[in-house]
């Protein structure tokens, strides 16, 4: 016999009912939001969320902490712009050639900075961040201050005109369900699994045969990725690819977006991301108080929900069958 307090686990079955319940809701929230928000600020706080997603993948699962998550983001928007306006690629393709070359970078930067652990690894990534800033600032085709401005968004396989806002905000919501699919898959293969070993035990990981620097190339690489098709969509929705998609400041924006929606969950920087960029956008009229009310409010959240918003609701909802 149980006792009263005892919580029985739910069926298979109903678990997986709720969930496609869950993701059903979620799905329909996203289609009708832009008849009720500003769509613009709705694909600024989706691109922000994929890229939350992206470091979540490094940090959360494989335990890697970048400080310069940005270049990713940064260089993959200046390629698509460079790509889209003076390439004169179609949308898709100029996505394609950006998230490639962050994913080129991810390869190079990562397989210098996985050799070392802990704020060593995090002091090589700001490095080179650093290092792709100010080759941002240097190069010609990134015009340096100015950015590239005036990026044509082009039509979607010559069919869809994405210089409307609605079109663009459903390839952008279309790209980002995909992208956070694709990481949800990801984290929960037998390759994300190895990922959670590394990450809580890696003398264990390595006493049982696993690589464990190929693994953390490998995830560093699909972050990068990730990263990089955010980037790339920021500079389309936006127009504009700029110095401070590159900047430190990005990076450490990543870094409180992840930590305030919870680390380690699936939802959790998106979360992040949209409350940081609400902040942002409601908030701008005061200057450079923002910066002091995202502080305010990444104290309050540390005090309050340790595991950050998402974590914290986490339990409860798995008690329901609802994984976050």
């Amino acid at each position: 016999m149980t006792s009263s307090s005892t919580v029985l686990p739910l069926p298979p079955e109903v678990c997986v009912r709720r969930q496609r319940w869950f993701a059903l809701i979620m799905a329909a929230v996203a289609l009708v939001a832009p008849f009720a928000v500003y769509p613009v600020f709705l694909m600024k706080g989706l691109c922000f969320a994929l890229f939350a997603s992206s470091f979540n993948l490094l940090l959360g699962f494989a335990g890697l902490l970048s400080f310069g998550h940005a270049m990713f983001f940064g260089w993959s928007s200046y390629v698509t712009a460079h790509a889209l306006k003076v390439w004169g690629l179609p949308p898709e393709l100029g996505i394609l050639v950006g998230t490639a070359v962050a994913a080129a970078m991810g390869l190079a930067t990562g397989w210098l900075a996985i050799r070392r652990q802990g704020i060593y690894f995090a002091m090589i990534t700001l490095a080179l961040a650093q290092f792709f800033f100010f080759l941002a600032v240097q190069v010609p085709f990134t015009r340096g201050e100015d950015g590239i401005q005036a990026v044509p968004r082009g039509h979607l396989f010559g069919v869809v005109d994405l210089g409307a806002t609605m079109p663009m905000y459903y390839f952008v919501l279309a790209v980002f369900a995909a992208g956070l699919f694709g990481l949800h898959r990801i984290v929960h293969s037998p390759f994300g699994q190895v990922l959670r070993a590394i990450r809580d035990n890696e003398p264990r990981a390595v006493s049982l045969g696993y690589s464990i620097e190929r693994y953390k190339l490998t995830a560093f690489v699909l972050s990068a990725t990730v990263a990089g098709l955010a980037g790339s969509l920021k500079s389309i929705v936006f127009q504009l690819a700029s110095l401070t998609d590159v900047d430190w400041h990005t990076s450490g924006e990543v870094v409180l977006m992840t930590l305030l929606g919870g680390v380690g969950t699936l939802f959790g920087p998106t979360v992040g991301a949209f409350v940081v960029v609400t902040v942002q956008n409601y908030f701008a009229g005061i200057g450079s108080w923002v910066t002091i009310i995202q502080g305010v409010i990444f104290v309050i959240c540390v005090l309050a929900f340790r595991e950050g918003i998402v974590g914290t609701a986490s339990p409860f909802m798995k008690k329901r069958g609802i994984i976050v």
